[in-house]
């Protein structure tokens, strides 16, 4: 499969990638911790169908030592015993700030009062930033066909 459009030497797209990129490494350098961002990045691109992002982020998550199990439930995380009750708040705000069209009224007050419990302010600001940009990136790989695959862990920097 050949991607609609080559995101690295079209100067439109480069720049405007520069720009979200540069957001989630502000992100990165939060202090929300990189795990659950990565359950975060992941389950998000699972529901968004983003193969080019669930290759990364498994890919990503794996090389930072996450295991396999995790991962490969993160899909049905809400039957899953191996996920802390702080990243199940996570996970289901995730799941909500990503299922917007789905006539779901937003997220719901208990969702986000449940992610408050486990996060401080500036870990919310993470998370929030982490759902929004993985569904930035989700939609743009997408939209142009990226192919998966082929990712290497820290091959965009």
């Amino acid at each position: 499969m050949d991607a609609r459009l080559n995101l690295f030497s079209n100067p439109v797209a480069g720049k405007f990638l520069k720009y979200v990129v540069s957001a989630g490494k502000a992100i990165a350098d939060s202090t929300l911790p990189a795990s659950t961002r990565e359950l975060v990045l992941l389950r998000a691109s699972q529901i968004n169908g983003c193969s080019v992002c669930v290759d990364m982020h498994t890919k990503d998550a794996a090389a930072a030592g996450e295991t396999p199990l995790r991962l490969h439930l993160v899909a049905a995380w809400r039957e899953a015993t191996v996920f802390t009750e702080a990243e199940r708040a996570a996970l289901e705000l995730a799941e909500q700030g990503t299922r917007t069209a789905d006539g779901n009224g937003g997220v719901p007050d208990e969702v986000w009062a449940n992610a408050a419990k486990h996060y401080d302010e500036d870990q919310l600001a993470g998370l929030v930033g982490t759902i929004a940009i993985i569904n930035a990136f989700n939609r743009i790989n997408i939209i142009t066909q990226q192919p998966a695959g082929d990712y290497v862990p820290g091959m965009f920097g």
